[in-house]
This record gives C-alpha cells, structure tokens and sequence, in this order.
C-alpha cells in the first residue's frame, strides 16, 4: 500500500496540468498519476487515424504556463511534443505510473481517505494506493472504444468497418472507395488527410455540421514575432486576442442565431463552386453553438470536394449491402471500406466503481457543485472542461480552485469536505446537467443519465461558459456554505 496527499487519475491534458499547478503552487503535497496507457497524451495517444488534429487553438488549448510556439491547429504529435516538454522541464515523469488501471475507488470517514485498487497492467501485480484528495483527469469519454450504431445488414457488408477511434495501422484505403459515415471534427480531419490516397471519399451524414475555416496560422503572432517580443508575451497576447475574438462570437451566436447561420454559411458557399447545394449539406437544423462548430483549416475539407476527391451525402441509411450502403432516398453508394465517425461513449469517471462507507455511488443521483465536485461525495473532484472554449481553459482553472480549497482546508485545520445543498437550495427543481437548447451533441443526450444533475442556480451547475467563469471561479466564496469543512 502506498499513500499520498494527492491522487491525480489520467495523464492527460488536464492530469499533466494538475500535476504541474501541484509541483509549483504546493510543494509540500506528495501526489502520484495514475495513467492506463503506456504514455501520456490521452486523445492525442490513443487516436491514431491519418491527419489526427486539434480542433481548438493550441494558443488557449495550450497551458497557461507554457507559450505556444506552433501552428494554431495542431497535430496530435506536435501536441505530445508540447506535452513531453512540460513533463520534462518541471520534473513530472517521476510522479506518474505508467499502465496501471484503477478499477475501485472507495470513500472511508472514518479515515478520511479513499482507497483505490488497481493493477499494474506490465506485470499483473494487484496494489493499492491511498489519498487524503483524489483528483479525477482521466477525460469524459471511453478512449478503448468509439460509438458505432447498429445499422441493418452491417454483417452483410464485403468490406471493413472502421472506427475512427481504433484505427488499424496496417489499413489500406489506397485506391478503394470509402464512405465516412458523420460529419463532425473527427470526419473533418479524416477525410481530406485520406481523400488524396483514396479513390473517392463520400460523406455520409444524417444531418449537416457547421463548419468554418481559415488559414492554419495567426496573423498577430505572426507579426510579433517579427518584431522579436519574447514567445511568453506572444503567447499571452495571442491568447487574450483569441479569447476575446471567441467571446464576440459566442455571444453573436447566442443572441443573433439567424445572422451567425448565415456568416457561417457564406463562409463555405466561398470555398466551394457556385451552385453547389450547401443548404443541403452545410446547413444544420440546429442553432449555431448548441454543437461545437467544426473549423476546417485552410479548407482542407472543401478543396477536396471542388477536386472531386470527396463528396458529401445528406440522408439516413436505410441498410448496409455486401458492396456498400443503401440510403432512404434510395441511393446505393459503393465502398471497399466503411468509416463509422459516429462520435463515442462518454465514460463517467473513467468506469471506476466507486464507493462512498460502503454504499455503491451513483453519480446520476447527485448534483454538482460547479460542474467538479459532487453533493455526499468527499475530496473527489472532476475536471470536466468546456465544449465551445478549448477544454484546457477550464483544467486550468479547476487546478488554481483546487490549490484554494486545499489551502483552506490547511488553514481551517479539517480533512474533509463535502458539497452539500444549502438551505436555500433545497426544494429546487432538479434538472439535468446539461439543457438541451444550450448544447446538445448527441453524445451528451445518449447519456445524460449517467450524468450528476444541477440546479437552476450557478453554484450547481455546470454552465460551460468560460467568459462568465474566468471571473467567478477565481472569486468563488469556498466558504458559503455549499461545501461542508469537517
């Protein structure tokens, strides 16, 4: 059995950063990372499909701390890059374990301590840790295993059925004919880094995405740099810019649906040949924001269509043939390989049975305290990050809020604290913890009952706005009687 004051799970964005805040802010805390895979990386090591990227900047992607000196949209080994740097200049990699899969987490009072099980996945030794704060970065979704729907005739199709998110290093679509079946980030990147190899590409989506483009570069860094300002002050200025820009238009999205629609759709009718249906094909149902937008750097997406290489289909499938698939409109559309980039599983904390004196928890029959910590569950805390900003932004500050609360629990002498509703706050309506005109990617609907509940009310609510957020979180009163101190 080891113990430590602090047990970060995942190795992640948010875990690496996590560890980074506790290195620097609190020296004196012993922490350790427990991490299932063989690196560090998370997304960006587990997926291995052609032309994997970001779809956030790396500028607010990025860390606070550490300057970003590549392009805005990053590949997935540029970013591992970035992070091996981190872990490397402060001195983590000695802190984090490699292969070791937690599979229970239980909550003792009497101790005030979670005890965790887990298996050393290189050797199969069984160990067990101990930790006064368990701080829980393994990501929201399963990383072993993407979403594909069950279609009709599925087992009657000739060729490979591929998800994005397992991709086999040895798949050959040089030549053949592929269909990719959605029409997210994760199609976005994977069809134009495959469209030039393959014979034809066809997107196959139910319903459109928003999509919006520009060159995968920024011009104030640009012009910075070549006035020799120091990458640190670049970085910052870059990113005060980004965000500021982001806000503008999330606000513009909010409050003028129908005139965002349209600057977003006048942006592809510019990439693509005159006439073309992008009504059809470009033109979702839903408003813009209520799902993240997808940006096509430097129209990858789009030259490939005007090339002939790639082509879109707007239709549902009615089943899948030995040579292919058959849609409703009664189109047959041929194909030596199927992608399914249908989106994936969210994975609440990381499919871990944890327990609270005994008692089995179930998330879903708690609310949240901020969209981190959890009503009746001590010394855990989620980092759930945001879906229209870059994630990062929120992981780092979660991390600064968890050194607060750390520090006062040490200044108020107490080894536990608890979420629990105020007087004011019972009787509230109980809701779900996302709604659905906010943000509704079918992910999130297919599981939302996994998922903590909230209240109409910002202290128990997970209100993915990082504009609003950059000033409450670090001026939230830790000591308002939503947290219990014992």
């Amino acid at each position: 059995m080891e113990h430590f004051d602090v047990l970060i799970v995942g190795a992640g964005i948010s875990g690496v950063g996590a560890a980074y805040h506790l290195q620097h802010e609190m020296p004196e805390r012993s922490f350790v990372i427990l991490e299932t895979l063989e690196s560090f990386g998370g997304t960006w090591l587990t997926h291995k499909y052609p032309g994997v990227r970001s779809d956030s900047d790396l500028y607010t992607f990025g860390y606070g701390f550490k300057p970003w000196v590549g392009p805005p949209i990053a590949t997935a080994g540029e970013i591992l890059k970035y992070m091996g740097e981190v872990i490397d200049e402060n001195d983590l990699g000695a802190h984090i374990r490699y292969r070791h899969h937690i599979s229970d987490a239980s909550w003792d009072s009497g101790t005030n301590l979670w005890t965790l099980q887990a298996e050393n996945l290189a050797t199969g030794e069984q160990l067990t840790f101990t930790t006064n704060f368990l701080w829980m970065c393994q990501g929201y979704y399963q990383h072993d295993k993407g979403y594909t729907p069950e279609w009709p005739g599925m087992d009657r199709f000739k060729g490979q059925i591929v998800h994005p998110q397992t991709w086999p290093e040895d798949l050959d679509y040089a030549g053949k004919k592929v269909i990719c079946i959605g029409s997210g980030a994760t199609a976005a990147t994977v069809v134009p880094a495959i469209a030039g190899d393959a014979a034809h590409v066809t997107v196959l989506q139910r319903s459109p995405t928003y999509f919006w483009t520009g060159p995968n570069r920024n011009e104030t860094a640009d012009m910075l740099r070549e006035l020799d300002i120091p990458e640190e002050w670049v970085h910052e200025i870059v990113r005060k810019k980004i965000l500021k820009d982001f806000g503008e238009l999330t606000t513009f999205a909010l409050t003028e649906p129908d005139m965002a629609r349209e600057a977003l759709m006048q942006g592809v009718r510019d990439c693509l040949p005159e006439g073309y249906d992008v009504e059809k094909h470009f033109g979702p149902k839903y408003k813009p924001w209520q799902q993240r937008l997808a940006f096509v750097p430097n129209a990858d997406l789009f030259e490939g269509i005007k090339a002939g290489k790639a082509s879109m289909v707007t239709d549902e499938i009615e089943t899948f043939t030995e040579t292919g698939i058959r849609t409703k409109g009664g189109e047959e559309l041929e194909a030596d390989i199927i992608l399914t980039a249908t989106g994936f599983n969210i994975s609440v904390l990381g499919n871990i049975a944890f327990s609270v004196d005994g008692k089995p928890l179930d998330l879903a029959d708690t609310i949240t305290y901020r969209g981190m910590m959890f009503t009746g569950v001590p010394n855990m805390l989620w980092v759930f990050g945001y879906f229209r900003a870059s994630w990062t932004l929120r992981a780092d500050l979660i991390s600064d809020l968890v050194i607060r609360l750390l520090r006062l629990m040490d200044a108020k002498g107490v080894q536990r604290v608890t979420p629990h509703l105020r007087p004011q706050d019972e009787g509230l309506p109980v809701l779900e913890w996302m709604a659905e005109d906010n943000f509704n990617p079918n992910y999130l609907k297919r599981s939302m009952h996994l998922l903590p509940k909230r209240l109409d009310v910002p202290e128990w609510m997970h209100t993915q706005d990082y504009y609003t957020e950059r000033e409450t979180l670090p001026a939230a009163n830790l000591d308002d009687g939503c947290l219990v101190y014992e």
